[in-house]
């Protein structure tokens, strides 16, 4: 390499797509998608992947250099199922805001395997969904009132939540999912263990109790509605507070 010249950063989105054939990258992609679904991150190799696609190793190389490259295409593929709708005026701000959150987080529950590898991600606010994503959630703060200094702050204080909460939630899932029963099964037969556990703790206890006769997916819906609610309400005060700051300073 020329002295002086920047080695070129290790990205999918970085570089050239190699010129069309049969195995083109959108297979290559799909078909991860499902073997990851199916089977899970340990399971995704280039070796697992070619024998799904009927491909040799060579073949998917000249469309993802390495496997950190392909992770990079999943998560912007998986990201393109959400559908960002715009707030038609102010008053519409939050409730879009619940809606994208809640995509987000059905996204992340529909692909648990997401919630393992985005700290691995390198340059995924460069894939076209990722970016698409972020651009509409944009304009929904812009909307709400916040400063263009301010819009990608609330956003990432939201989707920081959705993904904080979902990733628990994903990892909790698919442990269940492992044991071969369902979720109600499963906090049936933990619940013996969890009160003679709980009984030397009244608050925790009776927080437990509470919950005995609820769905479990109720359960897990409400509680991420009620985190979800009160940031909302501190970004709703901060809208107030920003109003009023403007109102002082006509």
């Amino acid at each position: 390499m020329p002295q002086g010249q920047q080695q070129p950063i290790p990205s999918v989105w970085t570089r050239p797509r190699p010129r069309r054939e049969h195995l083109t990258r959108e297979r290559i992609v799909t078909e991860a998608v499902g073997l990851l679904d199916a089977r899970g991150i340990e399971a995704l190799s280039m070796r697992a992947l070619g024998t799904r696609l009927g491909a040799g190793a060579t073949s998917l190389y000249r469309h993802v250099a390495t496997r950190d490259e392909l992770i990079e295409l999943v998560v912007d593929e998986v990201y393109g199922e959400l559908e960002i709708a715009p707030a038609p005026d102010r008053a519409a701000w939050r409730p879009a805001v619940v809606d994208a959150a809640t995509a987000l987080r059905a996204m992340v529950l529909r692909h648990p395997w997401v919630a393992s590898v985005l700290s691995q991600v390198g340059l995924s606010h460069l894939g076209p969904n990722v970016m698409r994503m972020s651009d509409r959630m944009l304009a929904l703060f812009e909307t709400a009132g916040f400063p263009a200094e301010e819009t990608d702050s609330a956003m990432s204080t939201v989707v920081s939540y959705v993904i904080g909460v979902a990733t628990s939630e994903a990892a909790y899932l698919s442990m269940i999912a492992r044991s071969g029963g369902t979720e109600s099964d499963w906090l049936r037969a933990l619940r013996p263990a969890v009160e003679a556990a709980t009984r030397a703790h009244p608050h925790l206890h009776a927080a437990h109790a509470a919950q005995h006769d609820r769905s479990p997916r109720a359960v897990r819906d409400d509680t991420f509605d009620y985190g979800l609610q009160r940031i909302l309400d501190g970004l709703a005060a901060r809208l107030e507070q920003l109003g009023h700051a403007e109102a002082a300073g006509a």
